[in-house]
């Protein structure tokens, strides 16, 4: 099975309509790459556009994503849940339009207990969209579901 056919629902702990990726196309230790196109149903898209909060919500979510496959496929474990811890450095240079597709990359810096350090990118296409750090708390394991 390749790493994009899996259901992104179940890497996230976020469900519909809060769901912010489209699927994961690249994991390793170091680096996680979501694509997302930008549809005008995704609540954070007005006038056309996403909003600085999807794109944000998107990073995280990519982080989510990240977490997710390595505790279900790598580990064998429950979904853990990411919390938001902070963010340094967020630039937006453009806001992506309906029908863009966004590939978000998170490349993780440092790991220390349950706090990761990632630097985000989003582009669309060749443009660069937006880049940040964040920090990335991990909660406890979230009960095992049917998936």
């Amino acid at each position: 099975m390749e790493i994009s056919d899996i259901d992104i629902h179940e890497l996230l702990p976020q469900q519909e309509p809060f769901v912010m990726v489209g699927c994961l196309t690249h994991f390793d230790r170091e680096l996680a790459v979501t694509r997302t196109p930008v549809s005008d149903t995704n609540i954070f898209v007005e006038n056309g556009c996403m909003t600085v909060y999807g794109i944000t919500e998107n990073i995280a979510q990519t982080c989510a994503a990240s977490i997710g496959y390595y505790n279900k496929y790598i580990l064998k474990k429950s979904i853990r849940m990411g919390l938001i811890g902070a963010i340094r450095h967020l630039e937006f240079l453009r806001l992506p339009h309906v029908g863009e597709v966004l590939e978000t990359s998170v490349v993780t810096v440092d790991e220390v207990f349950d706090m990761t350090l990632v630097t985000a990118t989003v582009k669309a296409g060749n443009d660069l969209i937006a880049r940040c750090e964040m920090k990335i708390a991990l909660s406890d394991p979230l009960p095992l579901t049917g998936n």
